[in-house]
């Protein structure tokens, strides 16, 4: 079956979704996104997704053309379309066609697309065995200079963080504020355990305030473990007896190595596995249905 996208309102064979070179998305990163998961024939909390992207399209003054209802049954129906029961969902709006200067006003229809598919991300060993990571050299964009709860086509430092990841062989990498604090991986949030606490870096450390980051902070808080929203060294990482990452694709993946230093006992920990377990629960029993 060939894969159909949706793009303005149509749904269109993938090697005819095409935008216009002269798009703002295209040429300036002038939009915003989000990266959702299906699982077991349901959109996982697709109105927070929703929420957040609509959150984020304001703050850049951009008009969604369509309310959070139509975009979340367009949403369904793409994933319908393509007899996506587990997979994943990337819906973006873009400023639309405009002219080569900045000036967004001469962008007068934002354009929407939304690709859905049956695909894998991790392999599950990763999930058995866990990931090394290093800490990378370029560091995470300044709240002062980007608000990082835009969620943006703009992923020019991510992608900066990823090719030191590739060139180390290696699959996440840590990137800190530029105080040298932790911030994010390069397209996950990270979470350390230390002693009987948890910690994960604050929105002031110019991360992406993750659904599924918060997600896990729920749950580990049902489970009557202390979570702490505060910014933290590299060091303390090191020095971590658990760490895990979570992100959309990821959801949560134990880390075992950072830059060298073992991280416990160089297996996932306890806690990570509870966590992924109750987490994995949850998505089994939670979200928009997409089929009947």
């Amino acid at each position: 079956m060939a894969q159909l996208i949706y793009l303005d309102g149509e749904l269109v064979e993938r090697d005819q979704a095409k935008i216009s070179v002269y798009d703002h998305g295209l040429l300036y990163g002038d939009g915003v996104f989000e990266g959702i998961r299906a699982y077991n024939g349901r959109v996982f909390r697709l109105d927070e997704h929703l929420e957040r992207l609509e959150r984020s399209a304001r703050a850049i003054m951009l008009d969604i053309p369509l309310s959070r209802e139509e975009l979340a049954e367009a949403t369904v129906r793409t994933c319908r379309a393509n007899e996506v029961h587990d997979g994943y969902i990337r819906l973006v709006v873009t400023r639309g066609v405009g002219d080569l200067g900045l000036d967004p006003r001469k962008c007068p229809k934002p354009s929407i697309f939304i690709i859905a598919a049956n695909v894998q991300f991790y392999p599950e060993e990763l999930y058995e065995a866990g990931l090394p990571l290093i800490t990378v050299s370029t560091r995470r964009n300044s709240p002062a200079c980007l608000d990082p709860g835009v969620k943006s086509l703009n992923y020019l430092n991510n992608i900066l963080g990823k090719i030191e990841c590739i060139l180390a062989n290696v699959e996440e990498g840590i990137m800190l504020t530029n105080a040298g604090m932790v911030s994010e991986c390069t397209g996950d949030n990270i979470f350390v355990r230390l002693g009987d606490e948890l910690l994960t870096p604050p929105a002031e450390a110019g991360i992406v305030d993750g659904i599924t980051r918060a997600a896990l902070i729920e749950l580990a808080r049902d489970e009557g473990i202390a979570v702490a929203e505060r910014l933290f060294p590299i060091t303390d990482v090191h020095a971590a007896d658990e760490c895990f990452l979570t992100g959309t694709a990821a959801e949560l993946v134990p880390v075992v190595m950072v830059d060298g230093r073992t991280i416990g006992d160089g297996k996932p920990g306890p806690m990570t596995k509870r966590l992924l377990k109750r987490f994995r629960e949850l998505t089994k029993s939670e979200g928009t249905p997409i089929y009947d």
